[in-house]
């Protein structure tokens, strides 16, 4: 189950970079050395923050320079991928070794880059309830993973070489996949070199902006969302989850789609949860059956990159017949369309950053 949850976020990832088309590519790579440390955001984690965290940036950049409409409404910004290995510094944490697809958007003359990356990591020595049980940070070796960069840099100093320097953080979570869940994320200072490969030949940057305005009515929209979960008790097991979307969205312009709807949330994960608790904690007056499903209402917004899409969402649970983690939520994730109708993503329902479930997601617009 693991390993096809890897190559599900690996194979989106690949399709998220794959939706950019330039009529010329330009290409340049990087790599960066890192070093830092795991920041205390839970106090269970605590124990296994004992040294600091190493490890290597190794990216592949494709360059746009405005020439098509959606690079120019973002300053030429690059798309690509990334590898990073990290020495988590501490022997129940292991090594953990993560690939990504990143956008990098420039600021400040193109002198201040920040790169957003998103992806999946492998770790090598998650929970285990025998020979690893101090590792309450990661319960699963397949982790869900982001990470952040900001830079200083300069390019083409030398015959296409450059130099950067900045910070990062990356984050390490399985997104309630397995328990425990409570996760980690490194703040590092990060330093490095950057080849363009075709810099004999690069064009000039073209002015940021729209040639038009757009705007389009209002459409429909039904999406489906599913994937695996487990609640925060060890042993209680993986469940699948079902997610029943129906919402209206209305694009601005080519950038911003705003949307708003309801759902129906389906948890046998919160169902085998109320059971368990009726039965080891008699105290807390839970009966067993009550019922696991909620209903949501939500408000939203889609940045959009050409076909691809960041989604943020925020919802309230109109229905909410047991307590579970409160009745305010939120989305994140990635969306891709295939053609006008047609759109799939993955994505992040949470309760502020508590994290419930990962989504795999596919819908139809009208």
């Amino acid at each position: 189950m693991q390993y096809r949850y890897l190559l599900v976020i690996v194979l989106f990832c690949v399709s998220f970079v794959n939706a950019q088309d330039t009529p010329k590519k330009y290409h340049s790579f990087d790599v960066n050395y890192f070093y830092g440390t795991i920041l205390e955001h839970n106090p269970d984690i605590q124990h296994l923050i004992t040294e600091h965290q190493k490890g290597v940036i190794l990216s592949y950049n494709t360059k746009t320079f405005g020439l098509e409409d959606w690079s120019r409404r973002y300053n030429s910004p690059d798309y690509g991928y990334s590898f990073i290995y990290q020495d988590l510094g501490n022997t129940f944490l292991g090594e953990s070794y993560g690939v990504y697809a990143h956008f990098n958007f420039y600021f400040f003359n193109r002198h201040l880059m920040m790169r957003i990356g998103q992806g999946a990591a492998y770790n090598t020595n998650p929970y285990d309830q025998e020979s690893n049980f101090r590792n309450n940070a990661y319960g699963s070796s397949i982790l869900s993973s982001t990470y952040i960069m900001g830079n200083y840099k300069k390019e083409n100093i030398y015959k296409g070489l450059g130099l950067q320097a900045g910070f990062s953080i990356i984050h390490y979570s399985n997104a309630n996949l397995k328990a425990p869940n409570n996760s980690t994320n490194t703040w590092v200072f990060n330093v490095g070199a950057n080849y363009n490969l075709d810099y004999e030949e690069l064009p000039e940057y073209m002015p940021q902006g729209e040639k038009e305005k757009y705007r389009e009515p209002i459409h429909y929209d039904l999406a489906f969302r599913t994937g695996v979960n487990s609640s925060d008790v060890i042993g209680l097991g993986q469940f699948m989850h079902y997610t029943i979307s129906a919402y209206a969205d209305k694009k601005i312009n080519r950038k911003s789609t705003f949307q708003a709807g309801a759902e129906v949330f389906i948890s046998p994960m919160l169902k085998s949860l109320i059971k368990f608790r009726s039965v080891a904690y008699p105290e807390l007056g839970v009966q067993g059956d009550e019922d696991s499903n909620r209903v949501g209402v939500f408000v939203g917004h889609l940045l959009t990159f050409n076909k691809v899409s960041f989604i943020s969402q925020l919802g309230y649970y109109a229905y909410y017949p047991y307590d579970f983690e409160g009745r305010v939520y939120n989305r994140l994730g990635l969306q891709r369309e295939f053609g006008k109708h047609i759109f799939a993503g993955v994505s992040v329902h949470s309760h502020g950053a508590k994290a419930e479930a990962a989504e795999f997601s596919i819908g139809y617009r009208l």
